[in-house]
């Protein structure tokens, strides 16, 4: 298991979660994320690769989409700033822990996979840190794999979905705190017990993401999902 010391245990300005037990740096409960499934993820990252890729997952959590790449074949490494998270991480898994923008592995894989809408960090230079890590990990020949908020993610609210068969997910507002960014609220109820996070996320129109992507050496190659939150890019030649 990699460990980068520099990572820290601080809250990030603008994140925050309520809640038992541990909440990372961003604002997430490590056991919400841990109840939370995968849902049709693996299956369009699957698609969009060669089987048994080499592959870099950033902001891996507790390993949701991990676990399930790794069981049809992916050769994965695992990367979250939160110890609490990549302590969920079945045995056997090569972790990292990292914050995302600062990780240097010096090596090269065949997908880097940036997935739970970390692209749209609130801050601007966060979210080119990012794509700059995809773009030093990618293999000149390999892919990128981004995940997109829906096109409708900030107006339409408030707005519940259901976690499993016991679990609800309420997304209850979207402030806008200026500088095109907003402060989303969210709520996680189960039957014995019930998280927030508060987390700061800027919409990008479709022309935005793909100049913030340009503007780190990468392109879109094809949006992977009729609603367009699933991208594969390529490096810039």
């Amino acid at each position: 298991m990699g460990d980068d010391t520099r990572a820290s245990d601080a809250r990030r300005q603008g994140y925050d979660g309520t809640g038992a037990g541990a909440i990372t740096p961003d604002g997430c409960a490590v056991e919400v994320w841990s109840r939370l499934p995968a849902g049709d993820a693996p299956d369009v990252i699957a698609a969009a690769v060669p089987p048994g890729a080499s592959l870099l997952e950033l902001g891996c959590g507790v390993g949701r989409m991990t676990h399930p790449l790794v069981d049809r074949g992916f050769a994965v490494t695992a990367v979250d700033e939160s110890a609490e998270m990549l302590a969920r991480v079945r045995p056997g898994v090569r972790t990292v822990r990292s914050p995302i923008e600062r990780l240097d592995l010096g090596e090269r894989f065949d997908v880097v996979l940036l997935a739970s809408f970390l692209v749209h960090a609130g801050d601007a230079a966060v979210r080119q840190g990012l794509l700059e890590t995809c773009r030093r990990h990618v293999a000149e020949d390999g892919c990128v794999l981004v995940q997109r908020e829906g096109e409708d993610w900030h107006r339409n609210v408030p707005r519940e979905s259901p976690i499993g068969t016991d679990g609800a997910v309420r997304i209850l507002s979207a402030t806008s705190v200026g500088d095109g960014v907003n402060s989303v609220h969210a709520q996680y109820e189960f039957p014995d017990g019930t998280w927030t996070q508060t987390f700061l996320s800027r919409p990008l129109t479709r022309a935005a993401f793909e100049q913030a992507l340009a503007d780190a050496g990468l392109r879109v190659e094809t949006y992977l999902t009729e609603d367009r939150t699933w991208v594969r890019a390529r490096p810039l030649g």
